[in-house]
């Protein structure tokens, strides 16, 4: 048979039990490769393996196999390896590639290494994340890989070519392939597979010498039967792996064992904080871990997900709503509450991605935190001197302001730390956190260009400094602020404009006095912070969305509901009102420090403004919605003094200005701002949104005044500041459809 299509010209996979059987019908039934030969020791399999259609033809001789195969597969038990390469390696043809299925990498490269002498580029180990209890020949399935996993651990050298055409392969039977190092892929399976089969071998093996194991067994509950059906397992084969794979399953055991004797010691003296910490931390974390395999986590290192919105043009507005909780105030909530004395409740918590990401970091250093349930947290504080170094670094998805606290949070712990952060994160500048926390004694590493990740060295005493920001910025005053709680002496930040104050606010209402003089904010190092209730308010900044859209859109009337009204942040309302927004404010009041009120918006004639520059700072994250607001306002919109907007997820002036010329609206980019020309229509057309959540909901804005629909592409980042936004949209009458969404 000819494929001419196909990666491969003939496949040679050598051993046929479940995973090499498998793989050679998948690669058969999706047509990858001209031909599959089979060789196996069991006669009577390799018999069954034509007979079954899982193979074209059975080679008489690994030799037979190999020769003029393109592809060579080993699915061999892993002990059998170095005999099995012995016999290949006279007969590998040139410019063939190499690879296995084996579930220990070191020990693949160790055995090829002795055998041919090196690594040879066209060698490119490979490990199937698949399989079942059944075994042999009749239970190869071609659909065993569909939705699984497949990681390769090319080295350095590696031929591309060959990889690329294995990638093929294996993405060709269903699978999702992962490149990682060797090294790293055998100690996350020695973490994720290995002691997990372990345990239950062990578990099992204890309880069946129990006197009364037939009790044991028969009243035994369903998660004990889940848990330990991988102890039914092929001894042999888990033998093989145990044994080749013994410097990271040690590694794994021991930190295991350290952590069950530090839960015994607990249990023997009744430390039920101890207790509930290890339980809550290991509950949020599995609860994670499932979100990662559905792909909704905010863990997306390997990830590739894609979603697009789809809008259709016009519409009108209306309703009576709630948005999600404030972002800023989540993250600071965490952060506080952790670090006081006492147990701090939160109503409102915000449950998007870049919360999340607050909450665990502190969980991984050691704070207690139940939920969130419902935006309900409760957090353990450990004081001021009580985080624990965490195992390894700390992931923050898309936070930037997760990431630059964080920084001043760490800078005087005892113990070193490393923020890492997406690729959208990896990219903004962090170098002007870094420097004056380098100049407060500080000792910070950065990635290339000033850019992620942060290294911050632990054990470093810090001395009060005063900052004239050159740039108005809330996340790095809040930073410095936060830096100078530990610092000798005072620490003062100057702004050149006002900022959002939420730290300052909160900082107070955990008992931490912060003196303020006009542009300047101070705190004194030493003190403490004490536990409290806080109530988190509707985010402002996604409520702007719907603020514009009730604006834009003939014949709307929308209520939103408890939206926090910080003098710092309501830039977007005193904006709007210039441009002729019909905006009522109403029920006013203050909860926990922080003015709250509900908001009636209607539809508007909106009018170009020149945006005042004192308004810029607090309206910066609201500025990509209000270039469509401008878009649809008669006259001419001039915005200075935003250079900010540059450095954020993404270049939201250029690329609001990109997304605007997409859809026909033309704009004159400066260096720190725009020039919109109110009144030009907006067409349909194709957005690139850069991953920027801001960007994609304020395109699909645009739609209600758009003459075509309007394509979104990059949208999955939405969940990191607005969790449930398309069905909000949806509900008051924006015309939208999320593609690839769960």
């Amino acid at each position: 048979m000819t494929v001419p299509s196909a990666p491969f010209r003939r496949v040679a996979v050598i051993g046929l039990g479940l995973i090499g059987g498998s793989l050679a019908s998948a690669i058969r039934t999706q047509q990858l490769a001209g031909m599959v030969t089979g060789f196996d020791t069991r006669q009577d399999e390799l018999a069954l393996g034509v007979e079954l259609g899982v193979i074209d033809e059975a080679a008489d001789s690994i030799e037979q196999a190999v020769k003029g195969s393109d592809l060579v597969v080993l699915a061999v038990p892993v002990r059998a390896t170095r005999a099995v390469l012995e016999q290949i390696r006279p007969v590998i043809e040139e410019g063939a590639i190499l690879s296995d299925v084996g579930s220990t990498k070191s020990s693949f490269v160790a055995d090829v290494e002795a055998v041919f002498g090196e690594l040879p580029p066209w060698v490119i180990p490979g490990h199937p994340i698949a399989g079942s209890e059944k075994s042999g020949i009749r239970a190869a399935r071609p659909d065993l890989f569909t939705n699984h996993k497949v990681i390769l651990t090319p080295a350095q050298n590696a031929d591309q070519a060959g990889l690329n055409r294995l990638r093929t392969v294996w993405e060709g039977a269903g699978a999702t392939v992962l490149t990682m190092s060797v090294g790293y892929h055998d100690e996350v399976l020695a973490a994720t597979s290995h002691l997990p089969h372990l345990i239950a071998f062990s578990l099992v093996d204890t309880l069946a010498g129990e006197d009364e194991n037939m009790d044991i067994f028969r009243y035994a509950a369903g998660g004990f039967r889940d848990f330990t059906r991988i102890a039914a397992s092929d001894p042999v084969m888990w033998h093989d792996i145990f044994l080749s794979n013994r410097d990271a399953v040690l590694r794994v055991i021991d930190h295991f064992t350290e952590d069950l004797d530090q839960l015994r010691a607990a249990i023997a003296c009744g430390d039920g904080a101890t207790l509930l910490r290890v339980f809550s931390r290991a509950k949020a974390a599995r609860e994670h871990f499932s979100k990662m395999l559905s792909g909704q986590a905010y863990v997306t290192n390997n990830s590739d997900k894609q979603v697009t919105f789809q809008m259709q043009p016009g519409g009108t507005v209306r309703g009576d709503i709630r948005v999600p909780g404030d972002k800023s105030m989540s993250h600071r909530s965490i952060m506080l509450g952790a670090l006081a004395e006492g147990t701090t409740e939160v109503k409102g918590f915000l449950e998007g991605e870049d919360s999340l990401a607050t909450l665990q970091a502190f969980r991984d250093m050691g704070v207690t935190i139940e939920g969130p349930d419902d935006g309900f947290v409760r957090i353990h504080g450990v004081g001021m001197k009580g985080l624990q170094a965490p195992r390894g670094p700390l992931y923050l998805g898309n936070s930037g302001t997760a990431m630059r606290l964080f920084a001043g949070l760490l800078a005087a712990q005892p113990f070193d730390s490393e923020l890492t952060g997406d690729a959208s994160l990896s990219k903004r500048p962090m170098g002007r956190v870094a420097d004056p926390l380098r100049a407060m004694g500080a000792v910070i590493d950065t990635g290339e260009g000033g850019r992620p990740p942060l290294k911050i060295r632990g054990g470093h005493a810090l001395t009060g400094i005063h900052y004239e920001m050159p740039v108005a910025s809330a996340q790095v005053k809040s930073c410095l602020l936060l830096a100078g709680l530990y610092a000798e002496g005072v620490t003062s930040v100057t702004e050149p404009a006002p900022t959002r104050d939420h730290t300052e606010r909160m900082l107070e209402g955990f008992g931490y006095h912060v003196h303020r003089d006009g542009a300047t904010a101070s705190v004194t190092g030493g003190g403490k912070l004490s536990a409290c209730a806080i109530d988190v308010p509707a985010d402002i900044s996604s409520a702007a969305f719907f603020l514009v859209a009730a604006s834009i859109a003939e014949d709307s009337d929308l209520t939103l509901r408890h939206v926090g009204m910080n003098p710092t942040r309501v830039g977007v309302i005193n904006i709007l009102k210039q441009m002729g927004a019909n905006i009522e404010v109403f029920n006013e009041k203050v909860i926990g420090g922080e003015p709250v009120a509900d908001l009636r918006v209607q539809s508007a004639r909106l009018k170009g403004i020149d945006i005042p520059e004192e308004q810029v700072p607090l309206a910066i994250d609201e500025f990509p919605v209000l270039f469509i607001a401008a878009a649809c306002a008669e006259g001419r919109t001039v915005l200075r003094g935003a250079e900010e907007l540059r450095v954020k997820e993404s270049d939201r002036i250029q690329v609001m200005a990109d997304g605007l010329a997409a859809l026909g609206v033309e704009t004159t980019v400066t260096p720190d701002g725009i020039i919109i020309d109110g009144g030009q229509e907006i067409g349909g057309g194709t957005v690139e949104s850069h991953g920027d959540h801001r960007i994609s909901m304020s395109f699909a804005v645009a739609s209600l005044r758009a003459t075509g629909p309007i394509r979104i592409n990059d949208c999955a980042n939405v969940a990191t500041s607005f969790p449930g936004f398309v069905d909000l949209a949806l509900q008051t009458g924006i015309r939208i459809n999320a593609e690839g969404s769960d």
